[in-house]
């Protein structure tokens, strides 16, 4: 699964750091989603998508392996 976080990240002006305290998860949490390496449940996708004030599909996007 591809996702924008970071670009979203860059928008908001927002480190790693900053956007793991405000949806309750750890800095390493944010950086493994960003490096597609960790795939976020589905309670956590919502919240980075209502943080960002976005939908889900609007950050997480589905890739033909997914």
């Amino acid at each position: 699964m591809k996702n924008n976080l970071k670009v979203e990240r860059a928008i908001k002006n927002i480190t790693q750091e900053e956007l793991a305290k405000e949806i309750g998860v750890t800095r390493q949490a944010i950086n493994s989603i960003e490096l597609c390496k960790y795939v976020p449940s589905t309670i956590l996708a919502l919240k980075l998508a209502q943080y960002f004030n976005k939908t889900v599909n609007e950050i997480f996007t589905l890739e033909e392996a997914d």
